[in-house]
C-alpha cells in the first residue's frame, strides 16, 4: 500500500475516532493488523471474563487465539449447541469484556451491525461492562445508507458462504431481501450514542479486515 494511501486512511480513521468520542464512545487507531493482539493484551486485564461475537477480524488478527490462551476466563461457545449454547449466550451479558467487529462504521461515528441470532448485537447493546470492536479500514463508510449497502453487497453474502447458509444471497452474491429460514440479516442495530461514556470502544485498523 502506497504511503499516500496509508496517510489518507489514517486521516479518515482519526476523523471517525473524533466522531465516536463525541458520541461517548472510545476510539483508537493502529496502522497495522500485526499490532492488534498486543494492543488487546495490554488493554484487557489478565483474569478478566471475556466473550466474543462471531468475527473473521478477531481470527485474522490473532485475538481469538489470545482469548483462548488461558490468560482470561473465556466464555467459549465453540462446539456448543442447543440449550447449552443458549445458556452461554446469557452468561455473556455478565462478562467483563465482549469482543467483536462491526459491519460498518460511519464517518459520523455510528456503528452499524446486522445479525442473525442477534446475540452479538444484543451483547454490544447491553450487558458486558466493556465492549471492544476491532474494525478494519474497509468498514468505514460515509453514512448509514452506505453502511446498509455495504452489508447487502459485501458482508452478508460473504458470511452466508462462510457459514454454509442456504440463502439466496449465497448463490447470487447480493442481498435478495429473502425470507429464508437461514437468513442472517434479521436484526439491525445502529449505535449512535452511549449513555455510559466509553463502554463501547473501537480499535480502527489501517488495513482491510474481515467482511
Amino acid at each position: 500500500m502506497h504511503d499516500a494511501v496509508k496517510d489518507n486512511i489514517e486521516k479518515r480513521a482519526r476523523r471517525v475516532i473524533a466522531a465516536l468520542k463525541a458520541n461517548n464512545m472510545e476510539g483508537w487507531y493502529l496502522p497495522n493488523a500485526a499490532g492488534v493482539r498486543e494492543f488487546v493484551e495490554k488493554l484487557i486485564p489478565e483474569g478478566a471474563t471475556v466473550a466474543n461475537g462471531g468475527s473473521m477480524t478477531l481470527a485474522e488478527t490473532g485475538v481469538m487465539d489470545l482469548l483462548a490462551s488461558g490468560r482470561y476466563e473465556f466464555l467459549d461457545r465453540t462446539g456448543l449447541a442447543g440449550e447449552e449454547l443458549g445458556r452461554l449466550y446469557r452468561r455473556v451479558f455478565s462478562a467483563d469484556w465482549y469482543l467483536a467487529s462491526a459491519n460498518a462504521i460511519t464517518e459520523a461515528g455510528e456503528i452499524y451491525n446486522v445479525d442473525g441470532n442477534s446475540n452479538r448485537v444484543a451483547a454490544i447493546t447491553f450487558g458486558p461492562e466493556n465492549v471492544l470492536l476491532v474494525v478494519g479500514c474497509n468498514k468505514i463508510v460515509k453514512d448509514l445508507a452506505a453502511a446498509k449497502e455495504r452489508v447487502e453487497a459485501i458482508a452478508a453474502p460473504a458470511n452466508t458462504v462462510r457459514l454454509n447458509c442456504a440463502t439466496p444471497c449465497a448463490a447470487t452474491g447480493k442481498c435478495e431481501h429473502c425470507h429464508s429460514p437461514a437468513r442472517i440479516c434479521c436484526t439491525t442495530t445502529i449505535h449512535s450514542f452511549q449513555r455510559v461514556p466509553g463502554r463501547i470502544k473501537v480499535l480502527l485498523v489501517g488495513e482491510p479486515l474481515g467482511f
